[in-house]
């Protein structure tokens, strides 16, 4: 029987979080334009091991040098907030 539940759901409860890096990068034959790749995927912060996994990938096998990186990432899931009520009222 197929679980129901998705991969993506599980690996939240797990600790990952949506990250979403912004890469910045110089084209090869002109140095001086910088071009603008966005990856996004769940990953584990603060280590990013994901994000770094996908650099070090871009570093050994793609010509546009890395100019700069700007990461942003949320937790999706989380524990509940849970706030004492000052007052309980009872309609009919």
């Amino acid at each position: 029987m197929a679980s129901s539940v998705s991969d993506d759901f599980i690996r939240q409860l797990r600790g990952f979080s949506l990250t979403t890096a912004e890469i910045l990068y110089r084209l090869p034959d002109h140095l001086s334009l910088l071009q603008t790749y966005v990856w996004q995927d769940y990953d584990m912060a603060p280590e990013f091991p994901a994000l770094h996994k996908f650099l070090d990938f871009w570093g050994r096998s793609l010509e546009g040098p890395l100019h700069s990186v700007r990461i942003a990432h949320v937790r999706l899931v989380r524990p509940a907030e849970i706030r004492a009520v000052a007052a309980q009222f009872s309609l009919h």
